[in-house]
């Protein structure tokens, strides 16, 4: 009875199992990928660390309590022997100038909102590198399904072949040829399964998963083919790509920290509380009143050697080294959105023109060639050339439609957003 409820569980999870990987879409890879990655994880710590120094920063520090002994004569350390000989208890607290500390808050919390932005490109990224390894996954299992398919006409043809020998209308060395073609595919699909399983194997380390895990596909997806401009491309970076969203985060961080060091020009200010206690006077047996006291420090801002203006100079000189980040992102993306829209453009060509010709022309060559070898018109290796140029036509295609994949993906990382 046990080993019957054992063998339930196992099979259940191996169903359960069987059952997650054949609904686990590419979406659902992505949002896994994302979910247990290190560095988004890595990210959220240094996020909420810089969300945590805003409090540290912004806030006044703590007042000072002093303690302490006025006028005490040495000859006797008597309490009791001069009048103004005291006791003192003092408490002090600095103050900023008003409005000084909201200002450091808004600085610090711009790094939260930096970092915030260092996350959404980072998820982007993953996202990216999710979609290009999937489909080369596709692309891998495709060339596998097209070589089988290449190896079973083979065999066919490998049938025709001995059909032809046994009655002496084929030679030996036909036969021989098609053999080593077969085991040519087969030596070919081997590769291509190893190439599959390094494909799975980089899939599943962005999943944290066993390199092994199995990942189910669907057939390789219909390619939806769109124009675009650069300057549309340039539009959406603008609006949608965390990247430079950030590097505007850090200008008007610097900015704000412009305002935040003119408040070195204003004096700070420290306000002291004193409490004197006095014992009476021994020798008159004169009681004695205590004292108070009140006082008001302020510092005065000279800016010895520049140093205030300095500061002000570099918070002017990072924004503007910011604003020159900025354009040059602009620049390298409006090159690669040239770039990408002309291989998209040259890929495009090319799967019309293999598949609505290239394709179809090597299926009919196949057909013509196999008949006519049939009937002894054409010489085997007519066929075999036939076969052959079919199968690279065949990979070429499903090639050049994995690139075109890849590219649209290296677009949506670069502006940020969906472009299917």
């Amino acid at each position: 009875m046990r080993k019957i409820k054992i063998l339930i569980i196992a099979l259940s999870t191996a169903f359960a199992a069987v059952s997650f990987a054949q609904t686990e879409t590419l979406q659902d890879l992505i949002n896994t990928a994302i979910e247990v990655s290190p560095k988004i994880k890595m990210l959220e710590m240094k996020k909420l660390a810089a969300s945590n120094r805003i409090e540290q920063n912004s806030n006044l520090p703590d007042p000072m309590l002093t303690l302490g002994l006025a006028n005490l004569p040495v000859n006797s350390f008597s309490f009791t022997q001069e009048p103004m000989t005291g006791k003192i208890v003092g408490l002090s607290q600095a103050f900023p100038f008003p409005g000084k500390l909201s200002d450091q808050a808004d600085v610090n919390k711009k790094d939260v909102d930096i970092v915030e932005q260092e996350i959404l490109d980072a998820k982007n990224e993953i996202r990216k590198n999710v979609i290009k390894n999937y489909d080369e996954l596709l692309y891998s299992r495709k060339a596998i399904d097209i070589a089988n398919s290449s190896k079973d006409l083979l065999i066919n043809i490998a049938e025709v072949v001995r059909t032809k020998y046994s009655v002496s209308t084929a030679s030996q060395q036909n036969l021989l040829k098609v053999e080593l073609e077969i085991t040519n595919i087969s030596e070919k699909i081997e590769d291509l399964k190893s190439k599959e399983s390094s494909q799975l194997s980089t899939l599943n380390a962005l999943l944290l998963r066993q390199e092994d895990s199995q990942i189910e596909t669907p057939d390789f997806p219909e390619i939806g083919y769109k124009s675009f401009t650069v300057d549309g491309l340039v539009d959406s970076a603008v609006i949608y790509r965390p990247f430079l969203a950030g590097i505007k985060e850090a200008k008007q961080k610097e900015v704000l920290k412009k305002s935040l060091v003119e408040y070195d020009y204003y004096p700070n200010f420290n306000l002291a509380l004193q409490y004197s206690f006095r014992d009476k006077i021994e020798r008159t047996n004169t009681p004695l009143d205590d004292f108070f006291s009140v006082m008001l420090g302020i510092s005065l801002p000279l800016n010895y050697g520049g140093k205030v203006s300095s500061k002000v100079e570099e918070t002017e000189s990072m924004q503007k080294l910011y604003a020159e980040q900025y354009d040059m992102s602009l620049q390298i993306l409006r090159s690669s959105f040239g770039s990408s829209i002309a291989k998209l453009k040259s890929l495009k060509e090319r799967i019309k023109l293999v598949s609505e010709g290239s394709l179809i022309q090597a299926n009919e060559n196949l057909k013509t060639t196999l008949t006519s070898y049939q009937v002894g018109q054409v010489d085997f290796l007519n066929v075999i050339d036939a076969e052959n140029s079919l199968l690279k036509i065949e990979n070429d295609l499903y090639r050049l439609k994995t690139d075109y994949l890849n590219e649209i993906a290296e677009l949506e990382f670069l502006t940020g957003t969906n472009l299917k």
